[in-house]
C-alpha cells in the first residue's frame, strides 16, 4: 500500500509540474519509475479544448514507467537505446532509436529500457486540455 501511495505522490507532482505554462524547456526530475522529464513545448491546438505537450523523457539503464495512461494520444520517437512498451491489450514491442508508436487514448501502457545505456523518447501527447497528464494505473 505504502509504494502505490508513493506512486500516487509522484503522479500528482507531476501533474502539477506539467499543468503549468511552459514558455521555454523546463528540466523536471520525477518519479514516475526511473525516467526524468524535460517539458519542451506547450500550446493551444486548432480542435477546441485540445492542446499539444511534447516532452524529452530519459531512462537510466533497466529504468522503467509504471503502469499508466494519458487523456489523449501520445506519439512516442524513441531517440536512444531500446524501450519496451507494454500497452494494454497488445503483445510488448520493443521500439529502438529512430522507430515511432503511437499510444491511443487512454491506453494503459508501461515501458521499460531494455537496452544496455541510458535511454530516451520524444513524447508528444495530443490531449483534452486542463485534464491531468498522467494518470497511475493500477
Amino acid at each position: 500500500m505504502k509504494k502505490y501511495r508513493i506512486l500516487r505522490a509522484a503522479a500528482a507532482v507531476l501533474v502539477a509540474a506539467t499543468s503549468l505554462a511552459l514558455p521555454v524547456a523546463q528540466a523536471h526530475d520525477m518519479s514516475l519509475g526511473d525516467l526524468k522529464r524535460t517539458n519542451l513545448l506547450r500550446d493551444d491546438l486548432s480542435a477546441p479544448g485540445r492542446e499539444v505537450i511534447q516532452v524529452l523523457v530519459e531512462f537510466v539503464p533497466g529504468g522503467t514507467a509504471v503502469r499508466h495512461s494519458h487523456p489523449g494520444e501520445e506519439i512516442v520517437y524513441v531517440t536512444e537505446g531500446s524501450l519496451e512498451y507494454q500497452l494494454d491489450g497488445r503483445s510488448p514491442v520493443i521500439v529502438k532509436a529512430g522507430e515511432s508508436l503511437s499510444i491511443p487514448y487512454g491506453t494503459a501502457h508501461a515501458v521499460k529500457n531494455v537496452g544496455t545505456g541510458r535511454a530516451a523518447e520524444l513524447a508528444t501527447y495530443i490531449v483534452e486540455k486542463g485534464k491531468p497528464l498522467v494518470a497511475v494505473s493500477e
